[in-house]
């Protein structure tokens, strides 16, 4: 019988494996498109700013352009009851009627909590009420929950002290579980990992059920801490995929810290790294050029491209940078990174990257094809700019010979010029 038991065991953490790697894909097999409320709205969200968005979301069009997701981020949390089940606070009356009515606009409704007795803004947490709070998400109709470490972190250093891989393991035990409560619940949920990159959790991010995971701290709509961000990601396309994606934090577009350009750069580069798209501005009112940087469809292609690869940089020289990301069908996007505040003249020698010096070129931003000439393109990126391209399919140059670092997993001839993976850098902005 023992003999029985352990040829059965090894098939059943297979099957679970799978039946988790499976439902992973399932609930974003693309990065995640949407709108959350922190980054605008903050601790003063109400039920009724949730369905005003909602209803943006449809009018604009941006509901059509991928963005499905309402998310509400912290300070909806009442207080439990007898049997410790959560109820929203008077902010939220019913919020079985906000997901049917977030549901019936072709939408769907997150939610957010953290493994801690707390949130950041303490309110009620999930801890010891994990699988509770599962059932409870799932009975209303959540579709998405972001857990944020917050108020944990008082748990890990209560009990863990100064014993850093102990924290690590509380850590991850915290986000298995409700990892596995979301399971047990029954209802297809995207899982958000919010712990600001610690312990490098693009590595362990999937064996906790994560579908993203973020990879820095909190983005502000500033152009310096963007820039900060956005390209630090540098080597981490390797633990992004299908399922699974490194989430460098939500959109700032159209809250007015940054320029057009500035706005249009942040777009370029987080479509080249395959981020979830999650907006976070008043979607009442948008610009029109707010409205045309956010539903680009041939730029929200890059991003949602089948293939699931997340770019990475290919060169850099001073305040200009060239990224890549491999697309489906052999095609290429490139982005053309200028953090100058001054126009700069950056030249794409095609063969450099990897490519086919006959590669024809498209400039997604302009929705106009452009003139490669020698297997060269000269474009001048504007101050704090980008220029967002797109080869045509089978762009990749046969039998090219490359050893450079990132070739590893881009298959370029490209070098990242020593900054360690997912490292933040006071980054060079003129």
């Amino acid at each position: 019988m023992a003999r029985k038991f352990s040829r059965v065991l090894p098939l059943l953490f297979v099957t679970a494996y799978f039946s988790l790697s499976a439902l992973a894909q399932g609930t974003s097999p693309t990065p995640p498109m949407g709108w959350n409320s922190w980054n605008h709205f903050a601790e003063k969200v109400t039920d009724a700013d949730v369905r005003a968005s909602a209803d943006a979301l449809v009018s604009s069009g941006m509901r059509d352009a991928g963005y499905v997701y309402v998310n509400i981020d912290d300070t909806w949390q009442g207080k439990r009851d007898a049997s410790g089940v959560i109820h929203p606070n008077s902010k939220f009356p019913d919020m079985k009627a906000l997901a049917d009515y977030v549901h019936s606009k072709g939408l769907k409704l997150g939610i957010y909590s953290s493994p801690g007795p707390t949130t950041c803004a303490r309110y009620e947490g999930s801890y010891g009420h994990e699988v509770q709070d599962a059932k409870t998400y799932a009975g209303w109709g959540i579709d998405f929950l972001k857990y944020d470490l917050c108020g944990f972190r008082d748990v890990m250093r209560k009990e863990a002290g100064n014993d850093k891989q102990k924290a690590f393991a509380m850590q991850k035990a915290a986000y298995l579980k409700m990892r596995d409560a979301l399971v047990a619940a029954g209802r297809p949920i995207v899982y958000s990992l919010c712990q600001y990159g610690w312990n490098d959790v693009w590595e362990w991010g999937p064996e906790v059920g994560g579908n993203l995971w973020r990879t820095t701290g909190d983005i502000n709509d500033t152009y310096s801490r963007m820039v900060e961000i956005g390209f630090s990601q540098v080597g981490l396309s390797k633990f992004a995929g299908p399922g699974h994606w490194n989430d460098p934090d939500m959109l700032e577009v159209g809250n007015g810290g940054m320029s057009e350009d500035e706005y249009r750069q942040h777009m370029t580069l987080w479509v080249i790294l395959a981020a979830p798209l999650l907006a976070g501005n008043d979607l009442s009112k948008m610009t029109p050029a707010t409205l045309a940087i956010l539903t680009n469809k041939e730029v929200i292609a890059v991003d949602q491209d089948s293939l699931g690869k997340q770019g990475d940089r290919a060169w850099a020289k001073g305040y200009s940078e060239i990224w890549t990301k491999p697309l489906s069908g052999g095609a290429t996007a490139i982005g053309l990174f200028n953090r100058d505040k001054e126009p700069a003249s950056i030249t794409l020698n095609l063969r450099e990257i990897g490519l086919s010096d006959t590669a024809k070129l498209r400039d997604l931003w302009k929705g106009s094809d452009v003139e490669v000439s020698g297997g060269k393109y000269t474009v001048t990126v504007p101050g704090h700019g980008a220029v967002l391209l797109k080869t045509s399919a089978e762009s990749m140059r046969a039998g090219q010979d490359c050893d450079r670092p990132m070739s590893e997993h881009l298959g370029l001839p490209c070098r990242n010029n020593g900054l360690a993976t997912g490292q933040l850098q006071q980054f060079n902005v003129q």
